[in-house]
């Protein structure tokens, strides 16, 4: 039985929570492993609209136990709105199918309110494009030693202690900023009040997992955005400030890499992004609107609209070594239906040199410009296919010379956000 690390091949916003939705059917444990509420993941199930944020996705299914792992940072004011809206809908959350890392760093109001004050100021420069929700600024205090933990959540003078060492930090930082001052008494109060919510959820989530995985169970380890906002190896400094790529699954939740059997890279069959940053194939063009148009590209969280471009298999096959990925799920190829022609970047142009990669430094990354290859588009439809014989050819075409430039094969196919409307090729968990 194999456990399956499902991670985003591109900025995010691929389509993951179809597919963990998809594969949660035959995993006993979803597990979220990086990241925070800045996540939307939307799951549609016999015509049920879910948006998730902080919670795993999972969580919509009966009988499986979801995990928020060490490596997200929680917002648990948010989290338990979330689970109330969830709940709302007719869904089941309890501590029997829902269990949050003993380890697991808080998010706090404190931590929104310097993340929003930083890109104000920002807005006159560069922005990195935050969602303003603190989580750039609870990596910062768990790196830093400073953070409020769940465990801390059960003591109250361990609690005091970790607040008294944060604010150590962010009064002077607050001063410089222009922000008003911490009311460190109402901060500790409202902590103490959402303990009551939380604990109940808390658990060694290390030691569970490790225990589950010797019985034989099925882990499906679920991150949030796309490798290519990596800290590490995304096109920093626009990126998220957590490691994306599939290795942090492991650190993520306290097992060793050992329990990483098949890494699922999502793809959409064209290029997204939203907020700054360098991206060598948009479109600004009529084909960039149709793409954007016909494929619903607005935000799950923030609402913004997503900057569209031609598929980057070079960035692709980048994600794709960087992760480990052993097999990818193609989404959203019924959007490219009707195109006449179709464009690939197979690499870039920079300063007259042809690079296979895209390179690390920013000012490099700016003045990259993308090596083309054309294919035919087709005029039929894909949407709602479910099994290669109700694909065109030329869409077969296309999606094998996408595997070939990648140097990944295919394992999944989506056509449509509908679960049913998959093909699959391969089962991660049976590989």
């Amino acid at each position: 039985m194999a456990n399956v690390v499902v991670v985003g091949a591109q900025w995010g916003d691929e389509g993951k929570g179809k597919i963990v939705d998809w594969l949660s059917e035959r995993a006993d444990i979803i597990a979220r492993f990086q990241g925070g509420h800045n996540a939307g993941h939307t799951l549609v199930i016999d015509g049920k609209v879910y948006k998730l944020n902080a919670l795993p996705s999972g969580v919509v299914r009966g009988g499986k136990l979801s995990v928020i792992g060490n490596g997200v940072v929680l917002d648990p004011w948010h989290l338990i709105k979330e689970i109330e809206s969830i709940r709302g809908q007719g869904v089941e959350i309890s501590p029997e199918s829902l269990m949050i890392a003993e380890n697991t760093p808080l998010i706090l109001p404190i931590h929104g309110e310097l993340d929003r004050a930083r890109e104000e100021i920002a807005s006159k420069g560069t922005k990195i494009g935050t969602t303003g929700r603190g989580i750039g600024p609870a990596y910062e205090d768990k790196v830093g030693r400073r953070s409020v933990r769940v465990a801390d959540l059960a003591d109250d003078a361990t609690l005091e202690a970790r607040v008294d060492r944060a604010l150590q930090h962010h009064d002077p930082l607050r001063k410089g900023l222009g922000i008003e001052a911490i009311d460190r008494d109402a901060l500790v109060a409202q902590l103490k009040e959402i303990a009551k919510e939380i604990l109940p959820y808390a658990a060694p989530v290390w030691k569970v997992l490790n225990e589950k995985r010797k019985a034989g169970k099925r882990i499906l380890f679920e991150g949030a955005q796309g490798a290519l906002l990596d800290i590490d190896f995304g096109t920093y400094p626009f990126v998220t400030s957590s490691n994306v790529i599939a290795g942090q699954a492991a650190t993520g939740v306290g097992m060793g890499p050992g329990a990483i059997d098949y890494v699922l890279g999502i793809v959409k069959a064209y290029t997204t992004r939203v907020g700054e940053g360098p991206f060598p194939t948009e479109l600004d063009d009529e084909d960039g609107l149709r793409l954007g148009t016909r494929g619903h590209e607005f935000g799950t969280v923030t609402g913004r609209k997503r900057r569209c471009g031609w598929f980057d298999a070079a960035l692709v096959r980048q994600t794709c070594a960087t992760s480990g990925v052993t097999g990818i799920s193609f989404t959203k190829l019924d959007v490219l239906d009707g195109f006449e022609t179709l464009k690939i970047c197979v690499g870039y142009d920079l300063d007259g040199k042809a690079l296979d990669y895209l390179p690390t430094a920013a000012d490099e990354q700016a003045r990259c410009k993308p090596i083309y290859e054309e294919m035919p588009g087709w005029s039929e439809t894909t949407e709602g296919a479910r099994s290669w014989n109700d694909l065109p050819a030329n869409a077969i075409k296309y999606i094998k010379r996408v595997e070939e430039l990648i140097e990944c094969p295919v394992a999944m196919l989506s056509t449509s956000p509908e679960r049913e409307d998959t093909i699959l090729v391969t089962d991660p968990f049976e590989d």
